[in-house]
């Protein structure tokens, strides 16, 4: 198995005066509250290990105060860690000098801004050659590359507007041809299509997802959003109060949530389009005959093939053809049926058993 792209390990961060004296108390489990009611300290994240791999996308959701925004910001040590590591293809960020730091956040890793972080005083053009400046590529070849990205994100012949006459959502295409120009093996995106009206925001997710076909970057996306997180996630981190509660594909989540706290957050969700055929399938079992189901197919996009075949039930296969075991329509539907809350099968439970 090829090493994560970006490793985090027992990451700690506490805000106040004196973070390492306390340190030991958080580590033996102090609560959040009881650190700032006793201490002045307050706790912005504890014990944090996510693995992210390379060219795929790493969600980070959570509501507000869950330490999303925070743990961001120490991949690029715009914040300090209390305690811990952060490893960028084995180079540990938190050990950097200052001349290290700046290389990295020049050439490794860009960061795309909720409120766009564009200079008001600069054109489309000279916001988006600004990150090409820092890295010291100017004329030409500055204007060439970043003419190229700000096309591919749509605002050809708006290079020479300026931000305030630009809508919310094409201002947010100028932070992401800015990031992109500068070619970065890693994008921070951190609540970047929040401050968007809906129907701009699906369509800067749309514009993402194109790109990341094409790119393949790793990106960590920061949201609170849930259905933003399972359409742009291929793996999701949820925190609360500074702790990852779960992680993993968003398959799993949905189907298993750790607690009713992500059991909460997903039980509003239409399985049926988030959900893929893989993650339902009874592996190794093969047919003779009948329809075939592409893994990678939703359940909702599969319906209609498991209604029509004779016993309800298909083969599922894998992108070369390969058969990987089969479907049911009755799984199917199980599956997209929402789970009772566990303190509703609780209820149920004691009232048959009194």
């Amino acid at each position: 198995m090829a090493e994560p792209k970006l490793r985090i390990r027992e990451l700690y961060k506490i805000f106040g005066d004196t973070p390492q004296k306390v340190l030991p108390l958080v580590k033996d489990g102090m609560s959040k509250a009881e650190l700032l009611d006793k201490h002045g300290h307050v706790l912005g994240l504890r014990d944090i290990n996510i693995d992210i791999p390379e060219r795929r996308i790493q969600v980070i959701m959570g509501l507000s105060g869950s330490g999303k925004s925070t743990l961001i910001r120490h991949i690029n040590r715009l914040i300090e860690p209390t305690a811990g590591d952060i490893l960028i293809n084995g180079q540990n960020v938190t050990q950097m000098d200052a001349g290290e730091l700046r290389d990295l956040r020049r050439f490794t890793a860009s960061m795309v801004f909720q409120h766009f972080g564009l200079l008001p005083h600069r054109t489309v053009q000279q916001n988006v050659e600004y990150g090409l400046t820092i890295q010291g590529i100017e004329g030409a070849d500055a204007a060439n590359r970043a003419g190229h990205w700000i096309e591919r994100v749509g605002l050809a012949g708006y290079e020479d507007r300026y931000p305030g006459q630009l809508s919310g959502g094409m201002q947010q295409r100028v932070g992401l041809a800015r990031a992109l120009a500068t070619d970065a093996e890693i994008l921070l995106m951190d609540e970047a299509f929040s401050a968007l009206d809906p129907l701009i925001r699906t369509e800067m997710q749309n514009i993402l997802l194109d790109l990341q076909e094409e790119l393949h970057k790793t990106i960590v996306f920061i949201t609170h959003d849930l259905d933003e997180a399972l359409r742009l996630g291929d793996q999701i981190a949820i925190l609360r109060d500074g702790e990852v509660i779960q992680k993993g594909e968003v398959q799993d989540i949905v189907l298993r949530p750790a607690d009713s706290y992500i059991a909460d957050f997903t039980k509003d969700i239409n399985r049926a389009r988030v959900l893929k055929v893989a993650a339902i399938m009874e592996p190794g079992r093969k047919l003779t005959s009948g329809a075939a189901i592409p893994a990678s197919m939703t359940i909702e996009q599969a319906l209609t093939t498991l209604a029509a075949a004779p016993d309800g039930v298909c083969a599922v296969v894998g992108p070369e053809g390969e058969t990987l075991g089969t479907v049911s329509l009755q799984g199917a539907l199980a599956a997209v049926a929402p789970a009772p809350p566990a303190d509703a099968e609780a209820a149920e439970s004691q009232r048959y058993s009194a």
